[in-house]
């Protein structure tokens, strides 16, 4: 049996991977963190740590099973949940990059994107956990069937449906990083000034607009579409142009976001997606509950 040091830090090396596999089921850093701790203790009961051949595969099929459990209960909460349900999104300042090794980093990377999140949840839970834990985590199907309680032929299935709805769903054109902070910032400067005409050229003519306020702070009732209907929009809840100080350029989920602070305190996060140039979904994260460890960043 190897020492409790040894295993300790074979799982800490592990954690920042299987906070992203539980995380990109569920939506919710707290319901990650509380699946890797329970596969921690989970770990701890096993007689002989040691004889586990490959521990990687073994943490990722038991937090994706403690996932799936965890979005499966999430998705009853959901039917009662007020407007537009949004991801929690994971905030850090601006140019920064999650800590993981640079041979999977763009892995990582889009396995929490807020894009990726938001199409990931129109598909039932087993499509969302087989296509996760297969194609962006690389578990065998054989494993990810262990996890989904179907057969491996079944879970193939499952993940090519739902790999063909992510494809038809991501950007044709996606955006390189410097081209992403280039967009925001000029989209936070327009919202700034209140400039109505600047937006417009900004956005997609089909950009969406959603907006979570979990029915405890004011949002949007809907998704807004329509390039000139959204840019109406963002200048309307600005009511004109916003006082310098409350708005910074973050990341959001690897990405270019915001961070915004309302004359009450309250706190917005936005997360984008840019293809071909322009901005073509901006996902706003209202909701207190979702984010309570959002701090507004120093100039």
């Amino acid at each position: 049996m190897p020492h409790d040091d040894d295993l300790a830090r074979a799982f800490e090396h592990e954690r920042p991977r299987l906070l992203r596999v539980a995380y990109s089921t569920t939506g919710s850093l707290a319901e990650a963190e509380d699946c890797v701790q329970e596969s921690w203790l989970r770990l701890r009961r096993v007689p002989e740590p040691g004889a586990i051949r490959d521990l990687r595969g073994w943490l990722t099929t038991v937090v994706g099973r403690l996932a799936l459990d965890a979005l499966g209960s999430a998705r009853s909460r959901r039917e009662r949940y007020v407007g537009t349900w949004l991801p929690e999104p994971l905030v850090e300042p601006a140019g920064a990059v999650p800590a993981a090794d640079p041979a999977e980093q763009v892995t990582l990377d889009e396995s929490v994107s807020m894009a990726l999140l938001v199409v990931l949840d129109e598909l039932s839970p087993a499509q969302r956990t087989a296509f996760l834990l297969h194609d962006v985590f690389g578990l065998p199907f054989t494993q990810v069937a262990e996890v989904v309680g179907r057969t491996p032929a079944a879970v193939r299935q499952l993940a090519s449906r739902a790999r063909r709805h992510v494809e038809r769903s991501r950007p044709h054109e996606p955006a390189p990083r410097a081209e992403q902070w280039r967009l925001v910032r000029a989209f936070a400067a327009a919202c700034q000034e209140g400039d109505l005409e600047g937006l417009v050229r900004l956005l997609d003519p089909e950009v969406a607009w959603r907006g979570d306020g979990g029915g405890l702070v004011s949002s949007l009732p809907g998704v807004v579409r329509g390039a000139e209907q959204v840019a109406r929009g963002l200048v309307a809840f600005g009511r004109g142009p916003l006082p310098p100080g409350t708005m910074r350029v973050v990341t959001v989920n690897g990405a270019a976001g915001l961070v915004l602070y309302g004359s009450e305190g309250e706190v917005s996060v936005a997360a984008f997606t840019v293809d071909g140039g322009r901005i073509t979904a901006i996902d706003v994260q209202r909701n207190p509950e979702k984010l309570t460890s959002v701090r507004f960043p120093e100039v």
